[in-house]
C-alpha cells in the first residue's frame, strides 16, 4: 500500500458494509417494505489526490492480488454521463471500474466536484455476485471517502441516491435504492425497514434475542445487470401502466409523471406496492395478461413512467406475476415486521417462529413465479425445509435479485444456527465448491480517520 500512495498528501478512508436482503428484495422498486441487516463484511476505500489528472484504481482481492485500472480525468471532464460512461466501459477494466468512476462523475455533475487525478485503493471481504451487495458497499464506500476529501457535506439519504445515480447512469444497471440505503444507514443486530418511495427510512427495528438470519451463499454468480432482473422490472412497470389507465389515469399523466419524476398524483402515487392486496386481486388483476410481447404493448399503451428500462418489442413480458409478487410481498412484510416487533413470550414463540418461516417460504415461491428463481437456492431453501422447526430453523428464502446468488436462513437460538452451518456443509460438499456462509452484522458506512 506505501508504494501506491504518495507520502505528503492525506489519505481519507471509508468503510461500508454488505447487506443480507431479509424480506423484500426485488420489490424495491415497486415501493415495498423491505427489511435489510448489514453484513460483517465490509469494503474500505481511501483516496487521495494526485498533482497529475490521472485517476489510478487499485483494486487488492483477499489474497492481496491487484486489479488496476487508469483513466486521465480530462478525458471525462467535459463529456455527459453517458459518453463518459461509454468510455470507461470501452476500456479494459472498465466495467468494474465504472462503480468507482460512477460515483465520482455523479459527485463531479451533481456536486461540481472538480474532476482531479486520485489515486484509489480498494480493498473488500464481501464477495462479489453472491446477492450481499458487494457493489453497493463499493458505491457507498466510495461516495463517503469522495465526500470527506471534497469536504461535502449530503443529508441523510442523499449519498444512497448519488451512489444509486451511479450504478444506473454508469455501470448500466437498473437496480433500485435498496443496497445503497442498506449499506449507508444499516445498524448492526437490526433490521433496517425501508420504503423506496424513492427513499423512506423508518426506525431501526430491533432483531429480538435468539433469532438469527444467517445466509448460505449457493455458488451460483448473480448479476442485477443481467436481463432476467431488467425484464422482471419492465413487466412490474408495463403492469402498473394498465392498472394506472383502469384506475382514471391518462396516457398523457404518465407521460408527464416520466419526464418530470414526479409521481405523486398517478394512483396509488406510482407504486404497485401501495395497492392493498385485496384490492389488487378483486380489481386489477384479471385485467392484467399473462404475458405480452413488448410490441403488442407498446402499440396499445405506449409506455411505462420507469426511467432506468427500457421495453423491448421483440421480449415477452410476463405482467400478471410480476405484478403480483411485489404486492404480496408488501403485504408480508408488513405482517413479518409485526411479528418482529411484537415477538412473544417463550411459550409462544414457536407459532411465531413458524408463522415468520411460512412468509419468507412464500416470498421464495414468489422470485421462482416471475423468473428469478435457480435450481440451487431451490435446493438449499427445501434443505431448510427439510429440516424444520425441530432443527431450529424455521424459513429460508432466495435474496437481492435472485437467478443465483445467496439464501437467508431465519435461525432460532444456538441450535438453530448450528443447523445452518452443518446445511452448508452437506451442500457445499455436495458440489464440491468454494462457498460463503454468513453470519452476524455490523454498522452501516464509516468514516475513518485521515492518515497523512
Amino acid at each position: 500500500m506505501n508504494e501506491f500512495f504518495s507520502a505528503d498528501k492525506k489519505i481519507f478512508t471509508a468503510t461500508a458494509p454488505g447487506r443480507l436482503d431479509v424480506m423484500g428484495g426485488i420489490a424495491d422498486y415497486s415501493g415495498s417494505l423491505l427489511l435489510q441487516m448489514p453484513i460483517k463484511q465490509t469494503t474500505t476505500v481511501q483516496v487521495q489526490q494526485r498533482v497529475d489528472t490521472n485517476i489510478i484504481i487499485r483494486s487488492l482481492d483477499a489474497k492481496n492480488k491487484a486489479e488496476n485500472f487508469l483513466i486521465d480525468a480530462e478525458a471525462l471532464s467535459h463529456k455527459d454521463i453517458k459518453d463518459a460512461a461509454a468510455l470507461i466501459h470501452a476500456m479494459p477494466g472498465g466495467d468494474w471500474a465504472a462503480y468507482i468512476t460512477g460515483c465520482y462523475i455523479v459527485l463531479h455533475q451533481q456536486k461540481k466536484i472538480p474532476l482531479t487525478g486520485l489515486n484509489i485503493l480498494v480493498q473488500s471481504t464481501v464477495p462479489p455476485g453472491k446477492g450481499v451487495s458487494s457493489s453497493a458497499a463499493l458505491e457507498v464506500a466510495v461516495m463517503c471517502a469522495l465526500c470527506k476529501l471534497f469536504d461535502i457535506s449530503l443529508r441523510e439519504t442523499e449519498l444512497p441516491l448519488l451512489a444509486q445515480q451511479a450504478e444506473n447512469l454508469v455501470v448500466g444497471a437498473p437496480c433500485g435504492l435498496m443496497d445503497q440505503l442498506s449499506s449507508y444507514l444499516g445498524q448492526k443486530n437490526k433490521l433496517l425497514p425501508l420504503i423506496c418511495q424513492p427513499h423512506t427510512v423508518l426506525p431501526a427495528v430491533k432483531i429480538p434475542t435468539g433469532i438469527s438470519f444467517c445466509a448460505i451463499d449457493s455458488g451460483i454468480r448473480h448479476a442485477v445487470s443481467g436481463a432476467s432482473y431488467g425484464d422482471v422490472r419492465t413487466a412490474a412497470f408495463m403492469a402498473y401502466t394498465i392498472i394506472a389507465l383502469q384506475a382514471g389515469c391518462s396516457l398523457n399523466d404518465l407521460q408527464l409523471a416520466k419526464s418530470s419524476g414526479q409521481w405523486s398524483a398517478l394512483p396509488y402515487q406510482g407504486f404497485l406496492g401501495n395497492i392493498p392486496l385485496t384490492v389488487f386481486e378483486n380489481e386489477y388483476i384479471n385485467s392484467l395478461p399473462e404475458q405480452i410481447s413488448g410490441e403488442d404493448f407498446l402499440k396499445r399503451y405506449e409506455l411505462s413512467i420507469d426511467a432506468v428500462t427500457e421495453i423491448a418489442p421483440g421480449k415477452t413480458y410476463r405482467l400478471k406475476s410480476c405484478a403480483k409478487h411485489p404486492v404480496q410481498e408488501n403485504s408480508r412484510i408488513n405482517s413479518f415486521m409485526k411479528l418482529i416487533q411484537n415477538f412473544p413470550k417463550p411459550a409462544e414463540r414457536e407459532g411465531t417462529l413458524k408463522q415468520m418461516g411460512k412468509m419468507m417460504f412464500e416470498s421464495h415461491a414468489g422470485y421462482s413465479d416471475i423468473g428469478l428463481g435457480n435450481e440451487n437456492t431451490d435446493e438449499i431453501v427445501e434443505m431448510v425445509r427439510s429440516a424444520g422447526p425441530g432443527s431450529h430453523v424455521y424459513g429460508a428464502r432466495i435474496t437481492g435479485g435472485g437467478s443465483g446468488g445467496t439464501v437467508c436462513l431465519l435461525c432460532y437460538g444456538k441450535e438453530g444456527k448450528a443447523t445452518a452451518k452443518e446445511i452448508f456443509k452437506q451442500y457445499r460438499s455436495k458440489y464440491k465448491i468454494k462457498s460463503f456462509f454468513f453470519s452476524g452484522s455490523t454498522d452501516g458506512a464509516l468514516v475513518l480517520n485521515n492518515m497523512g
